[in-house]
């Protein structure tokens, strides 16, 4: 996903992190609690790391459920997308600050294309996803062997049979 501002292209990435740096009203014990908070955009953070076999894509998504993730790779792009609800959602409670963010998230990352998506693996514990990403074999080019001809052409574009007909 690109936005564009002032004809210059902002990732998804630097969007997330503008949203980070920009002043915070948190609300002090007793006084109203800004419910616009929480309906901003929220992305789990992640790392990704090359081995000589693999990428290891790490996701912290802490009140995240397996039941709310999904993982899919399509056309060279791996994405985590889910939803972290609320942890109470009481009338009965006055909430006097609430930092943590809530809702729908979705993660793209571009991979390079060669990996084996059939051989993708993920896993998750104590709110931390694990994917592996397997390398596929490096394609080496293929040596050929030039003989020497015997005055004919090892390769002709026709016969004279081929083209007289």
């Amino acid at each position: 996903m690109a936005v564009v501002l002032s004809k210059t292209s902002v990732t998804q990435d630097e969007m997330l992190r503008m949203n980070m740096r920009r002043p915070q009203r948190l609300g002090r014990l007793g006084e109203p609690y800004d419910a616009g908070m929480s309906a901003q955009a929220w992305a789990p953070p992640v790392d990704i790391t090359e081995r000589k076999d693999a990428y290891l894509v790490t996701a912290e998504l802490p009140g995240v459920g397996i039941d709310d993730l999904e993982l899919t790779f399509q056309d060279g792009v791996l994405t985590i997308q889910g939803q972290r609800h609320a942890a109470t959602d009481s009338s009965e409670e006055r909430v006097h600050r609430a930092e943590r963010r809530y809702g729908a998230f979705r993660r793209s990352i571009t991979l390079p294309a060669h990996v084996q998506a059939d051989a993708i693996e993920a896993s998750t514990q104590d709110g931390v996803m694990q994917i592996l990403v397997p390398k596929a074999e490096e394609v080496h080019a293929k040596r050929i062997q030039v003989h020497m001809g015997r005055g004919d052409p090892a390769v002709t574009a026709g016969s004279e049979a081929e083209t007289s007909s």
